[in-house]
């Protein structure tokens, strides 16, 4: 059966999620999101990428004197995000609807860059964190929060078999990350479990151009 993650399969679920997606996940990934912006470690005025920002659930972890820029796929999901902008009167914040495989920003445009929870929900992950290292200027950090295929034979084997369906509903269950980020030239710096029962994995690489 095929489970190649399709552009408008995330389109569609991420427009249905919309409404309810902060009800559904912001707590029960929240414990994750503040190591990311924690290892991003942002200084003043760094300049900041965060790709798939969705509902803006990660806004009020950042630094009011950094600039950051968001981009998602959704117009939907971004429409949430630009209500908490102006509700947490955050000035320093710019929103794009972008494809994150085909970024429009120029080379070393940036000097971090954050994917939280995304990584398995687009369509050429590889393309994505080809083009997250393309913008993030030499020397800069890349983190992605995501889940990744385990190494335990049996919970592996259930991630195979619930591939499909997680594949219809617009992520991927059984990405893996060794592979994922060999393709796409990134070394990880550190490497960590969160949430709950450590189902998620943090990485954080240097960009070594």
């Amino acid at each position: 059966m095929d489970v190649t993650l399709q552009e408008k399969q995330v389109r569609r679920a991420y427009a249905l999620f919309s409404p309810v997606y902060d009800l559904l996940f912001d707590k029960i990934f929240y414990p994750g999101r503040v190591e990311a912006i924690k290892h991003l470690g942002i200084q003043r005025n760094d300049r900041i990428l965060e790709v798939g920002i969705g509902t803006g659930l990660n806004l009020a972890l950042y630094p009011r004197d950094c600039h950051l820029t968001g981009i998602d796929l959704s117009v939907e999901m971004l429409r949430k995000a630009q209500e908490k902008v102006v509700e947490y009167v955050m000035g320093n914040v710019l929103l794009k609807v972008m494809d994150a495989s085909a970024m429009t920003f120029a080379d070393d445009e940036f000097d971090r860059v954050l994917a939280t929870y995304v990584i398995s929900a687009v369509p050429d992950p590889v393309g994505v964190l080809r083009e997250m290292k393309r913008v993030c200027r030499p020397g800069g950090t890349i983190v992605i929060l995501n889940h990744f295929k385990s190494a335990n034979t049996v919970v592996r084997a259930m991630e195979d078999a619930l591939a499909p369906l997680c594949t219809r509903l617009g992520w991927k269950t059984n990405l893996a990350l060794e592979p994922l980020l060999r393709a796409a030239d990134l070394t990880p710096e550190v490497t960590a479990r969160v949430n709950l029962l450590n189902g998620w994995r943090l990485v954080k690489c240097g960009n070594r151009k």
